[in-house]
């Protein structure tokens, strides 16, 4: 059976998330003064990149990529990591988790797993880069804790989130004040489900 196309006037609802991630992706340009990125080479942070190509074409992407490196990460992920920054000439800060158990700064878990090891490594690179958003690719699908984050999420000097301090996000106005030391964490796929980033990566034929 083959498929009807839709005329041109239809806006779908991979167009209206499309929308919003990259009116998001303006108002932080427009807000913020050091926006960063978070860049691991995933699904999720693969299609963020994309909108926020979109977003400011044809001038190249204004924030910079961090990527916090496990040291778990398969060797393609990182060749594909460097490729795509190469390509499009961005700057990439890379945080090590290897370099803080090295130090002794972490000490390795006794699962073997370190993706809860990458808080610190994470917070002193948003610290010593002194980054005031931070674009993750959070989605309000992953978790329950993830679901009462804002897009907008406001992080004290510590980088802890408290629910009772985040503004509300009536008509797509966002609030990006902050105080000294604190910084926003940004989060433009929201309201994307896991289905929608691989439609979209369909739709839009993003490499892996």
């Amino acid at each position: 059976m083959t498929a009807t196309a839709l005329p041109p006037s239809v806006v779908t609802e991979l167009d209206a998330l499309e929308s919003e991630s990259i009116f998001v992706f303006r108002e932080v340009a427009a807000e913020f003064e050091r926006p960063v990125i978070l860049f691991s080479g995933g699904k999720d942070s693969i299609v963020m990149l994309h909108l926020a190509r979109k977003a400011f074409a044809p001038a190249s992407v204004p924030f910079t990529l961090l990527h916090v490196d496990t040291g778990h990460n398969f060797a393609e992920v990182l060749d594909y990591r460097d490729a795509t920054v190469a390509a499009l000439g961005l700057r990439l800060e890379v945080a090590k988790v290897e370099d803080y158990l090295a130090d002794g700064r972490l000490r390795e878990r006794s699962d073997g797993t370190r993706n809860q090891l990458q808080t610190i490594p994470l917070l002193d690179a948003i610290n010593s880069h002194r980054f005031d958003a931070v674009f993750g690719g959070g989605r309000r699908d992953e978790e329950r804790a993830r679901a009462k984050e804002r897009i907008y999420s406001l992080r004290d000097e510590f980088g802890q989130w408290d629910p009772r301090n985040q503004r509300p996000e009536l008509w797509s106005l966002y609030n990006g004040r902050h105080k000294p030391g604190e910084h926003v964490r940004v989060f433009p796929l929201s309201n994307w489900t896991e289905l929608d980033i691989w439609n979209y990566i369909e739709r839009e034929q993003i490499a892996l």
